[in-house]
């Protein structure tokens, strides 16, 4: 296992559930069974915050993290754009990730490509709960 990858996934700053969210939404791995719960708190078409809860992997878990800590203050039309860019880098054969989401880099690798539903999750989580008002 990689070690960069657990160390994102240490990170749980923002694993936490959002009582007050305007946006929330489930989302399931069909294939291993890993679970995802994300609330955001938007405002002004800006995520204010970021809340998960997932039964994963480390792999879902660090996706989570990396995507929860860069959500905050920044715009809904931006992490939109950023879940379609990582769906695409594992459809596109590892397509370019934009310089402004390098960060993303440390899990959309090559060698985590047996774990890209697992690395994916959190992101359509994110995409259904920002198509989807509040639950």
């Amino acid at each position: 296992m990689d070690l960069e990858i657990l160390q994102i996934a240490s990170n749980t700053e923002n694993n936490k559930i959002i009582k007050d969210h305007t946006h929330k939404a489930v989302e399931k791995n069909p294939i291993c069974g890993d679970e995802m719960e994300i609330s955001l708190k938007v405002k002004e078409n800006k995520i204010i915050d970021f809340g998960y809860q997932c039964k994963s992997c480390v792999y879902c878990q660090a996706s989570a993290s990396l995507l929860s800590s860069t959500s905050i203050n920044k715009s809904v039309e931006s992490i939109k754009n950023l879940s379609n860019t990582i769906e695409n880098f594992f459809k596109d054969n590892f397509a370019n990730i934009p310089k402004e989401w390098n960060v993303f880099r440390q899990i959309c690798d090559k060698k985590n490509i047996a774990r890209k539903e697992c690395l994916l999750l959190p992101f359509k989580a994110v995409s259904k709960a920002l198509k989807l008002k509040n639950e």
